[in-house]
């Protein structure tokens, strides 16, 4: 494992990126994404599904605009250890229709908690949250139904996830760029494995207005983000963030890991995707944002306290680099450009 030198001159050992440097690198998870762009659509679904018996899990809410589905279930206190599947979406209210369809995907495949007199049913428990993009294909009311959740989770898979504009972050905007789905992962000193899947849909913005540089590119492991330049200043200044105006936002996040913890940790997991929130964008957590994270815990092998103190030390980083992930990959639309659009000379020629 790579070290560099501590503050009193000691070698520190250094996290590493996963072998797919994505959330399906913690063993059981899978993702499945749908989108639909087109005849007044910018829409799509991001699912993380989870093995029969479910994960555990946690949440944290910091925006002052949630839009949320069950999230009352990960209180530690109270009476469920375990969710199925976790549901991203856009179509804010309406978008949280697609919780329904990865339920009874769920159900009908055998996942969730054993229910019925004959003890053959089952009952998924999906906590989910929607990010607001109404109106971005043209058709305010194109949000995600039951059907296409059901279609994301036919589309789960433990390979390759895709980034960019697609899933619930298919008509994502930060602070006046094309936001989107990005993920990455990284295995701690002690040898845990905490991934991060970002849908970046802010109010705030991602880029430096004085720069034009990406807030979050300091934060990378060495080398992951070598090849971005600082802009020429030629270039246009940043886009104006639209916090102040635009009532219609929200960064969403799952992280997951194959440490073993309960609830209080996993929520405690959950904050650090905040952390790595605030580090990317600016400003963040505004009564217009609906930011909200989750994390996951799938493993059996319990972290002592220091272990536990890098895994968190660690999250914050693997969020940001899942968001830049999305951002750098982003596909631009008429009036909302891509990073890439407004900021070429940011890129190798």
């Amino acid at each position: 494992m790579p070290t560099t030198k501590g503050t009193e001159g000691g070698e520190v050992a250094m996290p590493r990126t996963g072998p797919a440097d994505s959330l399906v690198d913690v063993a059981g998870v899978r993702v499945g994404q749908v989108q639909r762009r087109g005849d007044g659509w910018r829409t799509g679904v991001t699912v993380v599904l989870f093995p029969p018996d479910g994960a555990v899990a946690g949440v944290e809410v910091s925006g002052g605009a949630p839009c949320t589905h069950e999230t009352d279930l990960l209180d530690p206190r109270n009476l469920v250890e375990r969710v199925h599947a976790i549901s991203l979406s856009g179509g804010s209210v309406f978008g949280l229709a697609a919780t329904a369809g990865v339920t009874g995907w769920l159900a009908d495949h055998g996942h969730g908690l054993v229910a019925g007199p004959d003890r053959t049913e089952r009952i998924p428990l999906v906590p989910g949250a929607s990010i607001f993009d109404l109106g971005r294909g043209g058709r305010f009311r194109a949000a995600p139904d039951a059907a296409m959740g059901a279609r994301a989770c036919e589309e789960a898979t433990d390979g390759p996830v895709a980034q960019g504009s697609v899933g619930a972050g298919t008509g994502a905007v930060a602070g006046g760029l094309a936001g989107g789905v990005g993920t990455a992962s990284a295995i701690t000193p002690a040898g845990f494995t905490v991934a991060a899947l970002a849908v970046v849909n802010a109010s705030g913005s991602p880029v430096d207005p004085g720069t034009g540089e990406l807030y979050g590119a300091r934060y990378g492991l060495p080398g992951a983000f070598a090849g971005l330049r600082r802009p020429r200043s030629a270039e246009p200044a940043a886009v104006t963030t639209g916090y102040r105006r635009v009532p219609r936002s929200t960064t969403l996040a799952v992280l997951a890991t194959d440490a073993r913890l309960d609830r209080g940790r996993c929520g405690r997991l959950a904050t650090a995707a905040h952390d790595g929130m605030a580090r990317t964008l600016r400003p963040v957590h505004t009564l217009t944002d609906g930011d909200a994270a989750f994390a996951a815990s799938l493993g059996e092998r319990e972290p002592d306290f220091a272990a536990f103190q890098d895994l968190l030390a660690v999250a914050g980083d693997v969020f940001v680099r899942a968001a830049l992930g999305g951002l750098l990959r982003a596909e631009g639309w008429p009036g909302v450009p891509s990073y890439r659009d407004a900021y070429p000379s940011a890129f190798p020629e």
